[in-house]
């Protein structure tokens, strides 16, 4: 992928176009899809798309710059120009609009770029949905003029300085009162202090009203109590040992086996995969309550086994 062009759309945003060098359409994607970007050799990246789906001429992500993060949007920052070419792989949805009556789209800081093309399709369904977006301050808060020029009422901004924390809670009850809260769709993405409000709020809701996407793991899964256990790959017989504190993407590596992975925190669910048998214990923030019930697939880069065996369809 080409970038096509770059530009400034908040303090310490920007926003980069990326195109195929020669032209072609780019694979389709749905609002919430992100891609995977190779920053530099042996670092990639999960950013959301945030563009019109419609346009199959570019992808747009924008990135925030961490100063203290792991370098890779810092990087982007600093080292990339239009004309720079990026690794991209293919868009995946882990983070799907599904179908309602009404929608409550919640954004915190760079969260609010997989809400854009949300709210873009919303408008254009004539759907009754609104936008709660809040910042820091007004400047760093990205593409918040466009939303307000292009949804006007539908969009509520309010940064933190000059308005306080997002009034979620207030949000929320005029939707209970108005006999809507159970025919809402909540969508938020943003950092962990306004997900956990949100799910705190949202706690005596339809347990499938919530969608939540998370940049980084919810916290740390602790490896005291991990055990070992025994893995086994259905397709070729294979059994293989997972040591306690290893995780089961890093023992199937040792073993040869080729498994699609990215973020290895269990937050892009680009390793999600078949279970055959045995009980998962998920330490993923991609699957929703009843996916993991269901016990269909795991993300084997860090959910484990929660008994002594454990068979997967690879």
């Amino acid at each position: 992928m080409v970038v096509r062009a770059r530009r400034r759309v908040a303090h310490d945003v920007v926003c980069l176009e990326l195109a195929d060098p020669a032209g072609e359409p780019l694979p389709a994607w749905t609002p919430g899809a992100h891609v995977d970007i190779t920053v530099r050799p042996g670092m990639i990246r999960q950013y959301s798309l945030c563009g019109d789906p419609a346009d199959r001429g570019s992808w747009q992500v924008a990135v925030l710059r961490e100063a203290a993060g792991r370098g890779g949007s810092v990087h982007l920052h600093d080292r990339v120009a239009a004309g720079t070419l990026l690794t991209a792989g293919r868009p995946r949805n882990a983070f799907p609009l599904v179908a309602a009556p009404n929608y409550l789209l919640i954004a915190g800081g760079i969260g609010i770029t997989p809400l854009l093309p949300m709210a873009r399709e919303l408008a254009a369904r004539g759907a009754d949905w609104r936008l709660l977006y809040g910042g820091r301050r007004r400047e760093a808060m990205a593409f918040a003029g466009d939303l307000a020029d292009r949804h006007g009422e539908r969009v509520l901004l309010h940064p933190q300085d000059t308005h306080g924390l997002l009034p979620i809670g207030a949000v929320l009850d005029d939707l209970r009162h108005s006999g809507l809260g159970e025919q809402t769709a909540v969508y938020c993405c943003g950092p962990e202090a306004l997900l956990t409000a949100v799910e705190q709020a949202c706690a005596d809701w339809p347990a499938e009203a919530l969608h939540v996407e998370r940049f980084r793991p919810a916290q740390p899964a602790s490896r005291d109590s991990d055990q070992a256990f025994e893995l086994r790959l259905a397709r070729s017989g294979q059994i293989l040992t997972v040591r306690a504190g290893q995780s089961i993407l890093a023992a199937l590596e040792a073993a040869g086996a080729t498994v699609a992975s990215s973020c290895r925190d269990g937050t892009c669910g680009s390793c999600e995969t078949a279970v055959v048998a045995g009980e998962v214990e998920h330490r993923d923030t991609v699957l929703s309550a009843a996916e993991r019930a269901s016990g269909r697939t795991m993300m084997v880069c860090v959910s484990r086994s929660h008994g002594e065996r454990l068979e997967l369809d690879i």
